[in-house]
């Protein structure tokens, strides 16, 4: 079974073990409204469609809207599915988690622009002296010679960076305050401060 839950990313701090510093990302998760579940008989899978962030009704689609009013929800902003997950209740909070527990977080990560290929892919870039004239950034050569003739795809070249699905796993619950549906997380995770979280238990086995 795979636990899940969403939450927006309040920022990074630090907290005290002991005599050590531990470098956390604190996440606003749940409550999670349960919307729909899914079942191999109706639909293949197993699955349970989960809510959050509350949302004007106004600024909901009316298909969406009646989605969510089957299930007695109100217009809410995030609708996201975890597999194999079947949980109890209508609601998911974070009693799912425990304090030890790893977990993988995924996110949008920030978008920096179009950037070149020294601070995009972490070339060296050219020669600064003996005879270099703006040179210095540039990526060299991208071409072969008569064959194959062209530029294959998936070079690294120059171009927009960010704005990713990026997923970082085997992250350490530090702590939990369930009464403000806080969870600290070692280490950080992607995305900018505000911004969807998913949190989903670790696959054991997962490097």
């Amino acid at each position: 079974m795979s636990k899940g839950i969403l939450g927006t990313k309040i920022g990074m701090t630090q907290i005290w073990k002991g005599d050590r510093a531990v470098p956390v990302t604190v996440v606003l998760a749940g409550p999670c409204p349960v919307v729909q579940r899914k079942t191999a008989a109706t639909d293949g899978y197993e699955a349970v469609q989960v809510a959050f962030s509350p949302k004007s009704e106004k600024r909901i689609t009316r298909p969406q809207l009646g989605h969510l009013k089957k299930a007695g929800v109100g217009g809410m902003r995030y609708l996201r599915e975890f597999r194999d997950f079947t949980p109890d209740g209508d609601t998911i909070t974070l009693d799912i988690f425990g304090e030890g527990d790893k977990i993988d977080a995924t996110g949008i990560s920030k978008g920096r622009g179009t950037q070149g290929v020294m601070r995009r892919w972490n070339f060296s870039g050219g020669p600064a002296s003996h005879g270099s004239k703006k040179w210095h950034r540039r990526p060299g050569s991208i071409g072969q010679r008569k064959t194959p003739g062209r530029v294959y795809k998936g070079k690294r070249m120059a171009g927009h960076w960010g704005v990713e699905r990026v997923t970082v796993q085997n992250l350490e619950v530090v702590e939990i305050r369930a009464s403000e549906n806080l969870i600290l997380i070692k280490g950080a995770i992607p995305g900018m401060t505000g911004s969807l979280v998913e949190l989903r238990q670790a696959v054991k086995g997962a490097k």
